[in-house]
């Protein structure tokens, strides 16, 4: 059974990771305008824009590789938080054309970075399971 978890859980690392790393790369590409002008319009230092990268480049790298795992996965809990309070907050009660709620992609980010910081990395990470932050 305990390989069953760790699996799981290597399964859940993978699939964010990855998932949310696209978004990151797709912003290095764009550059860093777009979301510095969007930081900018709420009121906040436009400098504060550039943790989205933290948030959609770093934190996805680590909790692929296994290091840092509750920490990465946490500041992602952070990044889909901010992303829907600056983009998509009109959104938040609201369902799309197909009957989803609106925000089924993000709210399945939120949860699942939200379900590693409490499950942790397992075994099949570069810290392993006793890890100092996995």
């Amino acid at each position: 059974m305990s390989n069953a978890n760790d699996i799981g859980k290597l399964i859940l690392r993978l699939v964010l990771g990855s998932l949310i790393l696209f978004h990151g790369v797709s912003k290095i590409m764009q550059g860093p305008a777009s979301v510095l002008e969007l930081v900018a319009k709420t009121g906040m230092p436009e400098s504060i824009g550039y943790l989205v990268y933290v948030g959609e480049v770093l934190a996805p790298l680590l909790l692929i590789i296994g290091l840092w795992t509750r920490a990465a996965a946490l500041i992602v809990v952070v990044n889909m938080a901010v992303a829907v309070l600056l983009v998509h907050t009109g959104q938040i009660f609201t369902l799309s054309k197909t009957g989803g709620w609106a925000l089924e992609l993000q709210g399945m980010y939120f949860f699942t970075a939200l379900a590693i910081v409490f499950l942790g990395a397992g075994r099949f990470s570069v810290s392993g399971a006793s890890g100092r932050f996995n």
